[in-house]
């Protein structure tokens, strides 16, 4: 089972495009390749039944057939923190119904992609951290960095963050959340140089572009099976 967990240097910089082409890219290698999405918030109401964008996204992006529900475990209706929009909805987000719904995904795929929620730091519940869920589906961690100013700094405490909690940084994507970013090409050149993990692609701004055509910009190491 090749699978990777998507996490970010920060939320709104591209995490869920970033998952989608990469979702394409291991179907372009042959791979039944599906998208997770454990904990979203900011649902709609869609027949009856929360929906998230996100989630949706990465449901069209992977293998068809795949039940929502697994994709998205905790949908959560209020667009704020998830521990927020947890308790606002009278739940808690626990480990468990995760965990049974990455077994069904398994089942079903040969690789997974499943995105996170903010930056690594961003709390799932009080009691449970994304590192902590990582760590439970043992996965290595793909950081998605936004180029913008100050992304070195975001790039870096994030991988540091990533090293400190025991688990495994196997790459990086660019993302260009900024057009008009000075010294766009020098900034990735000492991310590359920087960052304890080979990158694996940069995704131009392309606010309307498809992230199957996105996908070519990606490579993923052989190592990982790509």
């Amino acid at each position: 089972m090749l699978s990777f967990y998507v996490t970010g240097t920060d939320t709104g910089i591209g995490k869920t495009l970033a998952s989608c082409a990469l979702l394409y890219r291991l179907r372009a290698h042959g791979l039944r390749a599906a998208g997770m999405k454990p904990v979203a918030s900011g649902c709609v109401r869609i027949d009856g039944v929360w929906r998230n964008e996100d989630a949706l996204a990465l449901q069209a992006a992977g293998e068809s057939g795949i039940d929502y529900a697994d994709i998205n475990p905790f949908a959560l209706e209020q667009p704020l923190a998830p521990e927020l929009a947890a308790r606002d909805a009278g739940i808690e987000v626990t480990l468990a119904p995760i965990l049974d719904a990455y077994a069904r995904l398994s089942a079903q795929a040969d690789a997974l992609v499943v995105e996170g929620v903010g930056g690594w730091a961003a709390p799932l519940s009080a009691t449970l951290m994304q590192a902590d869920l990582v760590r439970a589906l043992r996965l290595p961690v793909v950081l998605v960095v936004g180029l913008r100013l100050g992304c070195l700094n975001h790039a870096l405490l994030s991988a540091r963050a990533i090293a400190a909690d025991g688990l495994t940084l196997a790459g990086w994507i660019g993302s260009h959340v900024d057009p008009t970013m000075a010294r766009v090409e020098d900034n990735i050149a000492m991310l590359r140089h920087r960052l304890p993990a080979p990158c694996w692609g940069v995704l131009p701004y392309a606010p309307d572009a498809a992230p199957q055509a996105l996908a070519a910009h990606l490579d993923i190491p052989a190592s990982m099976g790509g």
